[in-house]
């Protein structure tokens, strides 16, 4: 049911954007990044906010906010606004102008503003993006409110006052953030044939994990789905990228754009230690789905062992027997 609906050369200014939609056209959005409890050693470890649920805010937040025009921006501090003096300067330049399309560049959100100007907001660590009526109750945590001339609001809640967010002119947001034009495949947006990633792969020599959370070889995947995709292709987190024969290339290719994409069609991985809700607060369903993630003990749905899980860089990583 997915279908794709953009590609680079449709992003406005030739940035290097990607945006689809499912076909049943339902409507979602976003949280970011989130908490998960290590439980044996009791502390919190920030997981970062991954693609599929970055993909699902930026379908909704395009669907609802795309042609209002903002008649307020109010910022309960400048814990979000780095780039500027105080709260004032940034809501000026937001207020009054009409929101253009969503786009995402990676991880980050790019909304297109009146006068070839960009909105960015680069969700940060715990935070959250909602629609509300104007009558809602505000959120604890919540670091910015947009209201619109007709119809509600978007607010960014963000406890940790981690996420960032910036107005700039849209011939120079690369220049300023080089980074954004440096990503990697973007599994969720132009098709790259499995050759070209064959070259990213076996041109390196690191454990397979680490590649597919490199942003310069693949975006926004992260401990979630690296396993998910790695248990799909048969291949174990730690096996040296250099060492895969073509077949098995072909296999992590394909993982890739399946797993990804899934996640996308259920919105987004919603589970009690690494919640996500989209932006109309429903949860995203595909922890229905996961085949490895966060299920040590349980059986492999490929030889009914048990599902392993080992620390790996200070994080646990989930596997079966079968991968190698």
């Amino acid at each position: 049911n997915l279908q794709e609906a953009g590609r680079t050369g449709g992003c406005p200014y030739g940035l290097r954007c990607h945006w689809w939609y499912d076909t049943t056209d339902r409507l979602h959005t976003l949280d970011n990044r989130r908490y998960t409890t290590d439980h044996e050693s009791g502390s919190n470890v920030t997981i970062e906010l991954e693609l599929p649920e970055v993909e699902t805010i930026r379908h909704a937040l395009d669907r609802e906010i795309a042609g209002r025009k903002v008649k307020t921006v109010d910022m309960a501090s400048r814990a979000t606004l780095g780039r500027y003096r105080n709260r004032k300067s940034f809501a000026s330049r937001v207020e009054g102008r009409k929101l253009g399309p969503v786009r995402r560049m990676g991880v980050t959100l790019v909304i297109k503003l009146d006068k070839e100007d960009l909105l960015v907001i680069r969700p940060g660590a715990g935070a959250t993006i909602r629609r509300h009526a104007a009558r809602d109750a505000v959120q604890p945590g919540t670091e910015a409110t947009f209201t619109f001339t007709i119809g509600g609001q978007f607010r960014l809640i963000d406890p940790e006052g981690a996420s960032e967010l910036f107005v700039v002119a849209a011939e120079d947001l690369l220049t300023e953030f080089p980074d954004l034009g440096a990503s990697g495949i973007d599994p969720a947006g132009e098709m790259v044939p499995w050759t070209s990633f064959a070259g990213q792969v076996l041109g390196r020599k690191v454990p397979l994990k680490d590649l597919l959370c490199d942003k310069a070889v693949v975006v926004g995947i992260g401990e979630l789905y690296s396993d998910e995709i790695l248990f799909h292709a048969g291949l174990r987190y730690d096996r040296p990228s250099n060492t895969l024969s073509t077949q098995e290339v072909r296999r992590l290719h394909g993982a890739l754009i399946s797993v990804v994409n899934g996640a996308i069609k259920y919105r987004g991985t919603n589970l009690e230690e690494r919640p996500f809700v989209d932006v109309y607060g429903e949860p995203g369903t595909y922890g229905d789905h996961l085949a490895v993630y966060g299920r040590a003990g349980a059986l492999s749905e490929r030889n009914r062992s048990a599902i392993q899980r080992i620390k790996y860089k200070g994080r646990w990583t989930y596997f079966c027997e079968t991968q190698v």
